[in-house]
């Protein structure tokens, strides 16, 4: 196992195999496209390179692996469609010169030719953006070199190319604000490194179907993702084209230039020199400049000029078409508060909570995101609602923001929704809901204080009720005991029910606790214990 080799079969059926991945999971890489425009095209592009690169390999009729190689940079650079397609074409213009002369590639060969394709994809990109797939081959191929150097075998060094690949996709993000506000990665990332999944697939001896969980993207980036102002827009065109028969003084500095224009006209630009042609993309609101430059190095062919703002337009038409009457946005923290709301049918989440209170953009955006003529919104917090309000304010739907101050008053206020009821009478049942809730709060404090004659030290546990500090203990279950007892005493009702939300760090041994040392003095009492996962608090209490 430790000599095995590829040759130029079994690297064809790779390639063909992470053409295939591609293009089944290209919708949800299209969903991802925020950046540089978001025209939602990433997966479509990378998937008719690909394949243009397939169609190649299989004319030529290769059988070494510098012929498929060879194949492989020539097809994709001819079908190399948008950004994401043309750096895709480099990446393998790295692989055909490392394969060059090659019988079979081991794992050092394979670790070169993805280094090779890094450093020819960087060149190619005028003013190269981190948090790309440029990143993400880039890491790729610093740990692939690493790992050859230290012994590893094909089978190893791929399994270090998709583990170092899904951390690099998982920090594109951190590194492009554009991806983190919209809360997705980087979809050309992902689509590279859907093609390289391809590869460990064949080595493995799987099938497609089998990386079916593999290839779902987070929750957060399935919706597909839409400009609310094509004012953002700030080149309309996107034009591509090639510059084929290149005047015999043509050099490196002749296209340096050449790259230099275009970004004096436009961004996104690429320019990449492979085979005696230079496949041009960039986006522009002069196209007719960018084709009267490259005449200066030879002549031009398979134009492409695509409206980006209409393209836009189409999306924003489709998007009305699918409008629905009514949606829910809940803002929340901890996974299982989160799936609390989801499991009432809340459209969207927020993140945020007491500590981090969501920015007035983040509420707005999500509002939009959801899609809907009337969306209700949830703050489940004192400090959130202006904001909440404000979103309301900015969004071209109608916004009912349901003043809900705690998690508990949230989960009734999305209890009471029903969608087969009217606007008013929605918001009415809803606003109703949350004066029915007790809601209380166990978390600590955080220096000495005061509050209506009590005196709480610096960690001590507090617990709250509807907002007021109403217990303190130097102990969780002390406190929480205190407060719960509280509220059910204010509730004056023996049959309610009673929620315990147990946080990040608690377990559900300790809530049934709570219930426990209660139980006795409420036998009417309903106690049901949830996993809420809420950071901070240690528990969150709502009787009803």
């Amino acid at each position: 196992m430790d000599d095995m080799k590829i040759n130029g079969a079994l690297f064809k059926d790779m390639l063909v195999t992470g053409a295939a991945l591609l293009e089944r999971d290209k919708t949800l890489i299209d969903s991802l496209n925020v950046f540089p425009v978001p025209d939602g095209d990433t997966g479509t592009n990378m998937t008719m390179t690909m394949q243009s690169a397939i169609k190649e390999i299989k004319n030529a009729n290769c059988e070494t692996i510098t012929c498929v190689a060879d194949a492989l940079s020539l097809g994709s650079l001819k079908g190399a469609r948008g950004n994401s397609g043309v750096i895709l074409s480099q990446l393998f213009r790295g692989f055909s010169r490392a394969l060059k002369d090659a019988v079979e590639m081991d794992a050092q060969l394979f670790a070169n030719a993805l280094s090779m394709g890094t450093e020819a994809a960087y060149k190619a990109v005028m003013k190269p953006k981190e948090g790309t797939m440029l990143t993400v081959s880039r890491m790729i191929s610093e740990a692939a070199l690493e790992a050859a150097e230290r012994g590893a075998n094909i089978y190893s060094l791929v399994d270090t190319v998709m583990e170092e690949g899904e951390k690099a996709l998982q920090l594109t993000p951190e590194l492009l604000p554009v991806l983190k506000e919209a809360g997705v990665i980087d979809s050309g990332g992902k689509g590279l490194l859907a093609i390289y999944r391809g590869f460990k697939m064949v080595l493995d001896g799987e099938d497609l179907g089998e990386y079916e969980e593999q290839a779902q993207l987070p929750p957060a980036a399935e919706d597909v993702l839409t400009l609310e102002d094509l004012e953002e827009i700030r080149f309309t065109y996107c034009t591509e084209f090639f510059v084929n028969h290149l005047y015999e003084d043509f050099s490196d500095d002749n296209l340096e230039k050449f790259q230099e224009k275009l970004m004096h006209i436009g961004d996104s630009v690429v320019a990449a020199y492979d085979s005696g042609m230079v496949k041009v993309h960039v986006h522009t609101n002069s196209p007719g400049k960018a084709l009267q430059y490259a005449l200066r190095l030879g002549e031009i062919d398979s134009i492409k000029i695509e409206n980006m703002r209409e393209q836009n337009r189409e999306i924003q038409r489709k998007r009305k078409q699918n409008e629905r009457e009514f949606a829910m946005v809940a803002v929340a923290a901890g996974e299982g508060v989160s799936n609390v709301f989801s499991d009432l049918a809340v459209d969207a989440l927020v993140q945020g909570g007491q500590t981090m209170n969501p920015s007035i953009d983040e509420i707005k955006k999500t509002i939009f995101k959801v899609n809907a003529r009337n969306v209700f919104v949830l703050p489940n917090n004192s400090n959130i609602i202006l904001a909440a309000q404000q979103a309301a304010e900015l969004s071209t739907c109608n916004v009912i923001v349901i003043p809900t101050k705690s998690i508990p008053q949230g989960i009734a206020a999305a209890m009471a929704f029903h969608p087969d009821f009217k606007l008013e009478e929605n918001k009415k049942r809803m606003t109703e809901a949350i004066k029915k809730v007790i809601s209380g709060a166990v978390t600590y404090a955080i220096r000495d204080t005061s509050f209506n004659g009590t005196s709480i030290r610096k960690d001590d546990m507090i617990g709250m009720m509807d907002g007021d500090i109403v217990a303190v203990a130097e102990s969780v279950q002390d406190v929480s005991v205190k407060l719960l007892r509280l509220m059910l005493k204010k509730s004056g009702q023996d049959d309610c029910i009673v929620t315990i939300f147990f946080g990040e760090n608690m377990q559900e041994a300790t809530a049934k606790e709570i219930a426990e040392a209660l139980g006795p003095e409420y036998p009417e009492a309903e106690f049901i214990i949830e996993d809420g996962g809420q950071p901070i608090y240690y528990y969150y209490f709502s009787v009803e």
